[in-house]
């Protein structure tokens, strides 16, 4: 069996734009990410400003685009990977995402109990009368 050498397991594990291994960027992953923002931000625009797809393909198309707009900014931006070292990094975003999935799910499922609760407008301009 041959070994693979500990240099390219290392650069195996490095994030995107921190080739010299360091946990800040360099120049050239900054100018990707840029480039890669820039690219999926005007790709959200010409998706909304389309008349070619379906509401739904836009809703679809740009929801995609940002999920993607999110990856470059976690990858190229804030250099949260996949490496052992970032282990705390990942698990404090994903317990920051699930608070956020939490707050805002709870606050659609509150108003949408509200409106289906509530009494219609005509009724309570009646009872206040």
């Amino acid at each position: 069996m041959s070994q693979v050498p500990a240099a390219s397991l290392d650069s195996a594990r490095v994030t995107p734009g921190t080739e010299n291994g360091h946990q800040h960027g360099s120049l050239r992953g900054y100018l990707i990410g840029y480039a890669a923002a820039a690219i999926l931000t005007t790709a959200a625009f010409g998706a909304a400003q389309t008349t070619v797809l379906t509401p739904a393909s836009v809703v679809a198309a740009i929801t995609v685009l940002a999920i993607g707009q999110m990856l470059v900014h976690l990858i190229f931006f804030l250099h949260i990977s996949t490496t052992p070292n970032q282990r705390t990094n990942i698990l404090a975003f994903a317990i920051t995402m699930l608070i956020v999935v939490l707050i805002v799910g709870g606050s659609l499922w509150i108003m949408s109990h509200l409106q289906s609760n509530m009494m219609p407008t005509s009724q309570l301009m009646r009872m206040q009368r």
